[in-house]
């Protein structure tokens, strides 16, 4: 079988300079290289200390990277397909979706997040919250929807059964999306009064299973975090 492959997960750290900071790319690396179930050492960066590391091991780089067997790999969507086509079955469980569509599932609502919390413009306020809750209810309607692969199984499926965006097991469109949803939740929650209305059932069953794996679970960075990142990135109204 070969031997294991050696591999550094670099992470920007939380505030106390120890645990994974509020980063949904760093979530999603960890959460890929966890549910793969291969060893690999997570090494959080604390910027305010010098962040020398970078300097020495990937120069001119932005965290999150990752050293594979001492090769150095910067860009977050190629270390994806990266560890995707090296950690492979049958050692390791395939993760790439089966249904073309849930690569795209949800994939305008951090945009749509980012422009409703940088607002600063009291009379745009409701239409970007607005715009932010048409892509959440479109991502609900997806997860809501069967899929390709359901319907092969049941061909009278009306309501989806499946877990996650692909189907009952977790897949990389899950490790980009997942972060960012649990960040949308705290942080409208927190500075803009708002929160991911309880009628999008499909989202919150989405989280609720996601929040059964340990590979969601224990790469999570803590509400509080989340909380002290984003206060200099949401605007303050006027």
């Amino acid at each position: 079988m070969g031997d294991e492959p050696k591999i550094e997960l670099f992470v920007k750290s939380s505030e106390d300079g120890e645990s994974i900071g509020a980063n949904p790319f760093s979530q999603r690396l960890a959460m890929i290289l966890m549910y793969k179930g291969c060893t690999f050492t997570l090494n959080t960066v604390d910027m305010k200390r010098g962040p020398d590391v970078l300097k020495d091991l990937a120069p001119g780089s932005q965290l999150p990277f990752v050293i594979y067997n001492k090769e150095v790999k910067t860009d977050v969507n190629k270390i994806e397909e990266f560890l995707e086509e090296n950690l492979r079955p049958p050692r390791f469980p395939c993760m790439a979706p089966k249904n073309k569509e849930s690569n795209t599932a949800g994939n305008d609502v951090f945009q749509k997040f980012s422009a409703y919390i940088k607002n600063q413009v009291p009379a745009q306020e409701d239409i970007l919250q607005k715009n932010l809750l048409r892509a959440l209810l479109k991502l609900d309607l997806f997860l809501k929807n069967p899929v390709a692969s359901e319907l092969s199984c049941e061909p009278k499926m009306t309501v989806s059964k499946r877990k996650f965006l692909d189907g009952d097991n977790l897949t990389l469109p899950d490790c980009n999306m997942l972060p960012k949803l649990h960040i949308i939740n705290i942080v409208c929650k927190h500075y803009r009064n708002f929160e991911i209305p309880r009628e999008l059932r499909g989202i919150f069953r989405y989280l609720q299973n996601a929040e059964e794996l340990k590979a969601f679970k224990y790469t999570c960075p803590n509400p509080d975090e989340i909380i002290l990142f984003y206060r200099d990135v949401v605007k303050k109204m006027p």
